[in-house]
């Protein structure tokens, strides 16, 4: 029984090979020419593609380096505007201490005046007091 079980095995596996000898003789008769015929114009049509697609990412890549220069031209610019108004800053703070300096200067200026005058009022309505007497 298990002569007969390896003889069957044997020749299921004999027909098996044979089956695909005979498909492989086929597609090697009929296909091997159609698939050289869809090659032959399928190539050049996926090179010309693959030729674009090309390009593609070559002006992809340019337009990506045009952005990030721009954006990086963007951000000093960014920056430089901050850096310029800290620095107005400073100098209107600068002129707003000045000017408070000169404000306080010539009100003490008019303070030391203005007692001067006072003082030289009393005087002179001294010196007249001593001669009306």
């Amino acid at each position: 029984m298990e002569k007969e079980f390896e003889e069957k095995r044997g020749d299921r596996e004999v027909e098996n090979l044979f089956s695909i000898l005979e498909k492989f003789t086929d597609i090697k008769d009929t296909q091997v020419d159609h698939i050289k015929k869809s090659a032959g114009t399928g190539i050049p049509v996926l090179n010309e593609k693959l030729t674009q697609l090309q390009l593609l990412c070559i002006n992809s890549d340019k337009e990506y380096l045009e952005f990030h220069e721009i954006l990086f031209m963007f951000q000093i610019c960014k920056q430089k505007r901050a850096e310029n108004q800290e620095k107005r800053r400073q100098e209107w703070d600068q002129f707003i201490d000045d000017m408070n300096f000169k404000c306080k200067r010539i009100e003490n200026t008019f303070e030391e005046k203005e007692e001067e005058l006072r003082d030289l009022y009393a005087d002179l309505n001294h010196k007249l007091n001593i001669a009306n007497n």
